[in-house]
């Protein structure tokens, strides 16, 4: 039997998918692909690899590659799904694909074996599942003889953004793969015209298949920089757990110092021709990236005009376009190929051929330091979100839920006070040195610099409006004692 772990590389921003996604909730977070399934990117990647176990094939514990920042986010929805047992390796930044698959191989290595590595990002959507799990079993017998294995996508037009991978097809079997001969950069338009014409370029997808030490050994050869710095990183690691969560975290300070590259240019483009050998396995499955909104255009259910819309819409006498609306009706009259993204806080508006340009306007929010890049009005955390619902001068009021059996840190404000009135279920406040319950319609206030605490002691969410009052308001007032999450 063959022993396989699932690698997710749940890293990135999805920043041209902005205004939906946001450095705080990437794409991999959200539900885009349009399929019905009402699961995230992150969700697809987990249980399109779990397909591929059989009889002949074992999967071990999947592994979450992640920023610390996003572990809760991926945490809550690999709760959502059934027989998935995970461990999430959690990077304190990002030092792109190399280091995120090289804490993989060690997590492996260390266990005294050397399983095969299923290596794919998190953001991708296919629309034939079983091509897919065809192509990664094939793609698995190849990676058992020791070969690197990597999954070529069939082109269906000339793709500017993507890398290609040029095969030989003398040898070419779905079983055994195709020889790779070179790996080639984005092209330009007349390029990628000439890849299609001539045959036997195919685009790159970042997903690979290969033994944890075929990869180890590899990046000794080629970027032993690389190696030792994560391996420094690797030796000073801690582990804690969250329930049935576990979290590995390499030293931080080490790990920002691990030099940044991918996975292609560490290692896989100089494979052809070494003695490495690398093949790949055509995967002609209806894949996409959703680099783009007009990706996500591509891959949604389109009505009888070439629209694509979610939530509530209007449309007359529009061709060609994506709406979608998150808080609010969306109306519009007599579009074409058009990009409407509205969110409760911002909305988008671009020509479909020019939505690659949308993270020039994130560049713009970064410059300018607005929260709207980072975070939505409603904000996701450990033990449930917030909703701010408006702000003014010395003032801001937010709708907090709280999951049941879970509670917020025990914490204190320097520069505001603040008003908690329940609407849902019962609380539990500590409030300086008294613990109170309260129920629906009763309210409590907490003076500024007092020590406090909000939980959820029952079996249903807890719901309060929090009114704050003071002189700055900022989510950097903070100070914790005590909590749950390790945020203190």
């Amino acid at each position: 039997m063959t022993q396989v772990l699932p690698v997710i590389l749940c890293g990135g921003s999805g920043t041209r998918l902005w205004p939906l996604s946001r450095s705080g909730f990437p794409k991999q977070f959200l539900v885009l692909s349009g399929d019905g399934s009402g699961q995230s990117l992150f969700q697809q990647a987990i249980e399109r690899i779990h397909s591929v176990a059989d009889q002949s094939i074992v999967l071990g514990s999947t592994l979450i590659v992640t920023n610390e920042d996003h572990r809760f986010l991926a945490l809550d929805q690999l709760r959502e799904l059934k027989n998935v047992s995970a461990t999430m390796l959690l990077e304190p930044s990002g030092r792109n694909t190399a280091p995120a698959l090289t804490l993989a191989a060690l997590y492996a290595k260390e266990r005294g074996n050397d399983p095969i590595l299923a290596v794919t990002p998190a953001d991708q959507t296919v629309t034939n599942p079983a091509a897919f799990t065809t192509a990664l079993a094939n793609a698995i017998k190849i990676a058992q003889d020791g070969a690197i294995a990597i999954l070529g996508i069939t082109p269906k037009a000339p793709e500017t953004g993507y890398g290609y991978i040029k095969v030989n097809h003398q040898v070419a079997s779905a079983e055994e793969g195709c020889a790779v001969e070179l790996f080639v950069e984005k092209p330009n338009e007349a390029t990628a015209k000439k890849y299609l014409a001539e045959g036997g370029y195919f685009w790159n997808g970042g997903m690979f298949v290969l033994k944890a030490s075929v990869w180890l050994t590899a990046l000794a050869t080629y970027r032993p920089d690389i190696l030792a710095a994560t391996q420094q990183a690797w030796e000073t690691k801690t582990t804690d757990t969250s329930g049935d969560a576990v979290f590995v975290r390499p030293d931080k300070a080490l790990f920002n110092a691990i030099p940044s590259e991918s996975i292609d240019c560490a290692v896989i483009e100089k494979c052809p021709g070494s003695h490495f050998p690398i093949r790949m396995v055509e995967l002609n499955a209806g894949w996409n990236d959703l680099g783009a909104w007009d990706a996500v255009w591509q891959v949604g259910k389109q009505d009888q005009d070439g629209n694509v819309t979610s939530g509530d819409t209007l449309l007359t006498n529009s061709k060609n376009s994506l709406v979608h609306a998150s808080s609010r009706l969306v109306s519009a009259v007599g579009i074409e190929n058009l990009i409407i993204v509205e969110t409760s806080d911002a909305v988008l508006v671009a020509d479909r051929k020019n939505s690659q340009d949308v993270k020039n306007i994130v560049g713009q929010l970064d410059s300018q330091k607005r929260e709207e890049k980072n975070l939505h009005r409603k904000v996701s955390r450990p033990w449930g979100w917030y909703d701010s619902v408006d702000e003014g001068e010395h003032f801001k009021v937010k709708r907090i839920q709280v999951k049941p059996g879970a509670s917020l840190s025990l914490q204190m404000h320097h520069h505001r006070a603040e008003h908690w009135i329940v609407v849902k279920g019962t609380a539990e406040i500590t409030n300086g040195d008294q613990v109170i319950t309260l129920t629906e319609n009763q309210s409590t206030y907490i003076p500024q610099g007092q020590t406090h605490r909000l939980a959820n002691p029952g079996t249903a969410p807890l719901e309060i409006i929090e009114v704050q009052s003071g002189s700055y308001l900022g989510e950097d007032d903070i100070v914790r004692f005590e909590d749950t999450y390790g945020r203190n």
